[in-house]
């Protein structure tokens, strides 16, 4: 299906600015498919004159639908929309006294056309329905009134107001509650919905004839209200925007829509919603979040106590081969430790892997005994990843640079007075790949032995990272020669969720 933009691209004259306002237009016009009972297709005109294209459509959530296929993307010519052929021409509303029938269906059709700047750049055809048509209730009496004149503004160019209104990911719908207010801001009618949203706030009796900024100002304390200015503006329906007010045990977000299908204001429709299990949940999600991060601090304090316990075992040792275990192990322990350090400070259960990689190389050329003389390079990038796999990735990172390092340059620490000027460079390279995660690091020592086979190795290392690899990440591990014949290079390539 088609975007607005590329219909306007491909078919219309239309500049940004039209395009800008119509995607405004397209923003609040599920209120105004609520408000009429009926569906709405949005017609842009044919830059030859041929006809217009139909760039979106909106269902009702309050009424039965009477195109119950998508229109988006076809093309009328002209004469086959008669209506909308006259309200594009003559810049007004048309009606249609006998309804139209389609699949036994009878539809009553409405040609709205939008105006900007004194331009009529597009046309709304509203189609309702008619047999989900009854005798109407007041709250249908209400609807209906409210959505003409809005698309008398819309007719007009005063609808959508120009300029960005501020929009809660939450905003009301007309269901969730309806006020009509009069130029006085004294609400005219309320919905029950709406009603029930100001008796949860601590109202006794009817909202009708009271003037609203004023009853909310009783029912809210001054700490719990927004600034004076927005709910004045919101609560007296002066001023198209929303804002959210909140009193001990109920929250809602308010909605203002200023009414002027002649240009004055004649009055408001406000909607509410009650998000108070909405902001609750916010606020257990807050909480579940800052005790994850608290959990990953403790962890991450705790690896690094039992690496300090066993740093300070291995400096008792007089073995050397006990204590290079055990430096080895404090080693181990503390790669898992950065990870649970990032997660401490993320927000999500996810982590950039380049800082972690970036970190591990220090760690381990800093603490080897060529410290200084060899160093490590990344190229690419490991993007984010999920805490499980940053784990997994990270101990099997670290088993890979510690054999580059501990391997690769035999002598090297031997050579700082003999060959200053001689240092080894280990490159680390990682690039996403098609949901995958490939993973090199090669070096320029001396390569790997001529009788070496991976697979019957009993470097503990290695057996480390190959069942990280192959079982917990469920990825892939080659161990060979450089491209270049120097040194040794490993390639891990695992999945990404």
């Amino acid at each position: 299906m088609p975007s607005l933009l590329e219909l306007v691209r491909a078919h219309t004259d239309l500049d940004d600015d039209d395009v800008a306002w119509l995607h405004l237009l397209m923003a609040d016009w599920q209120i105004i498919a609520d408000l009429s009972f009926a569906d709405l297709v949005m017609w842009l005109p044919d830059r030859e004159g041929h006809g217009f294209w139909a760039c979106g459509q909106m269902r009702p959530t309050t009424g039965p639908t009477s195109l119950p296929d998508d229109v988006v993307g076809t093309f009328v010519p002209v004469g086959r929309r008669r209506m909308v052929d006259e309200a594009y021409q003559h810049g007004r509303l048309v009606r249609e006294g006998d309804p139209e029938w389609r699949d036994d269906v009878p539809v009553r059709v409405e040609a709205i056309p939008v105006r900007r700047a004194g331009r009529i750049i597009a046309v709304v055809a509203r189609n309702t329905n008619l047999l989900g048509v009854r005798t109407p209730s007041r709250l249908e009496l209400s609807y209906l009134q409210t959505a003409a004149e809005l698309t008398q503004m819309i007719a007009g160019g005063w609808f959508p107001p120009a300029g960005q209104r501020s929009d809660h990911a939450d905003s009301p719908r007309v269901g969730d509650g309806f006020l009509r207010l009069d130029a006085d801001g004294k609400v005219a009618y309320a919905s029950p919905n709406a009603l029930s949203v100001y008796r949860r706030l601590g109202l006794h009796g009817d909202l009708t004839n009271l003037v609203l900024a004023d009853l909310t100002r009783e029912l809210v304390p001054p700490r719990r209200r927004p600034d004076e200015e927005s709910l004045s503006a919101v609560l007296s329906g002066r001023a198209d925007r929303d804002t959210e007010i909140a009193a001990e045990d109920v929250a809602l977000i308010v909605r203002s829509i200023p009414l002027r299908p002649h240009g004055d204001r004649i009055g408001a429709v406000i909607l509410l919603r009650d998000v108070t299990d909405l902001r609750r949940r916010d606020r257990e999600l807050v909480t579940k979040d800052a005790t994850i991060r608290e959990i990953h601090h403790r962890v991450k304090n705790n690896l690094q106590t039992v690496a300090a316990l066993l740093r300070l075992q291995a400096r008792r040792i007089g073995q050397p081969e006990a204590k290079a275990a055990l430096e080895e192990a404090v080693r181990r322990v503390g790669s898992i430790a950065i990870v649970h350090e990032i997660l401490s400070q993320a927000v999500e259960e996810t982590v950039d892997f380049d800082e972690i990689a970036d970190r591990l190389s220090r760690l381990v050329t800093d603490v080897s005994a060529v410290s200084g003389r060899v160093r490590v390079a990344r190229d690419g990038s490991f993007g984010v990843l999920a805490s499980e796999t940053a784990t997994a990735l990270a101990m099997v990172l670290t088993e890979i640079l510690q054999n580059a390092v501990e391997h690769g340059y035999p002598g090297m620490a031997d050579l700082a007075e003999t060959d200053p000027a001689r240092t080894g460079l280990i490159q680390v390279s990682a690039r996403r790949i098609v949901g995958r995660l490939h993973l090199a690091v090669q070096d320029d020592g001396v390569g790997l032995p001529a009788d070496f086979d991976p697979d019957a190795t009993s470097s503990l290392g290695l057996s480390i990272v190959r069942t990280l690899v192959e079982s917990e990440l469920g990825g892939m591990i080659e161990m060979g020669p450089a491209s270049d014949g120097t040194g040794a290079r490993v390639q891990v390539d695992v999945p990404l969720d």
